[in-house]
C-alpha cells in the first residue's frame, strides 16, 4: 500500500503557484510508492516579516496538520524553513512530523563544520534564529547572509532569476570566504529555483531545504520511526476547538 505525504506551505497557495511550489520536488526523486500532497494553509497571505506573521503562520500550520492526520496520511512535512508549527504538531500527533530548518540544519552539520543561511531579505532573520538557538546550532552557524530582496509568495523567484541568481551567488561566496561556511543552507523553500545554479558555482555543499525534509520523511516511514513522545508529549485534553476548522 502506497505512503501518503502532505507537504504543508505555510500561506494560502493559488493554482498558478502550485505548480512552482511542487517543482521543488524533481520528478527522478520521486518514488511510485509515496503519494505527495501540497496544500496551502490559512486564510491570509503572509511575508513571515514580523512576530505577528510567524504566530499566524503557526496557527495555519497546526490546523492544516490536523486535518492531514484525520484524512488518513502517514506522515506531514511543514514547508517552510521557519518550522512553524513542528513542535505544537509533533505533540499533537501520532504520525512523522518534519520541517525544512531541522532537516536541513542539521544535515549541514553532518556534512561541514560551519554553515551559513543564504536568504532573500533581512526580516527573516528573527525566524532562524529561533529556530537554531532551539535547536542548540548556534556553535555551528558561520552567518546568516540577505540579499535584501522583498520575497515573492505568488511568483518565487520566476523572471526574477538573472539579478537574484547573481545577488545570492556573491552572498554565498561572502558567507564561504569572509565568514567561514562550509556548508550552505537556502534560508526559504521559496528559493529552490536558485538551488541547481548555485550547487554548481559554489564549490561547497548547498542544501535544498524543503528537499531534505520530504526526502527525511521518507527514511522515517520507510524506518518505522516518529518523534518522542517523551520529547513531545500529547495534550492531556484535546482543544482542537479551538480552530476554526
Amino acid at each position: 500500500m502506497k505512503k501518503r505525504i502532505k507537504m504543508i506551505f505555510p500561506v494560502p497557495m493559488s493554482e498558478a503557484t502550485r505548480p512552482l511550489v511542487e517543482s521543488q520536488l524533481p520528478a527522478s526523486l520521486m518514488r511510485p510508492d509515496i503519494d505527495v500532497s501540497f496544500v496551502g494553509a490559512g486564510q491570509v497571505m503572509t511575508l513571515a516579516d514580523s512576530y505577528y506573521d510567524m504566530a499566524l503562520m503557526e496557527l495555519a500550520v497546526i490546523e492544516a496538520g490536523i486535518k492531514a492526520e484525520e484524512e488518513g496520511y502517514d506522515a506531514v512535512c511543514v514547508n517552510t524553513v521557519s518550522d512553524s508549527g513542528l513542535s505544537a504538531l509533533r505533540s499533537r500527533l501520532s504520525i512523522p512530523v518534519l520541517a525544512p530548518g531541522i532537516a536541513a540544519f542539521h544535515t549541514a552539520c553532518m556534512l561541514g563544520q560551519k554553515f551559513s543561511i543564504l536568504t532573500m531579505w533581512p526580516r527573516w532573520y528573527p525566524l532562524y534564529r529561533k529556530t537554531i538557538k532551539e535547536y542548540g546550532l548556534e556553535s555551528r552557524l558561520a552567518s546568516i547572509r540577505s540579499i535584501d530582496v522583498r520575497p515573492d509568495t505568488e511568483a518565487l523567484l520566476e523572471g526574477k532569476e538573472e539579478v537574484v541568481f547573481a545577488k545570492l551567488l556573491e552572498a554565498g561566496r561572502l558567507a564561504i570566504e569572509q565568514d567561514g561556511a562550509d556548508v550552505i543552507v537556502l534560508g526559504s523553500t521559496t528559493m529552490h529555483q536558485s538551488h541547481a545554479y548555485l550547487a554548481q558555482h559554489l564549490p561547497v555543499p548547498v542544501l535544498n531545504p524543503g528537499l531534505i525534509a520530504y526526502k527525511m520523511c521518507e527514511v522515517l516511514l520507510d524506518l518505522g520511526l516518529c518523534h518522542s513522545k517523551i520529547a513531545y508529549p500529547s495534550p492531556e485534553q484535546n482543544k482542537d476547538a479551538a480552530f476554526s476548522r
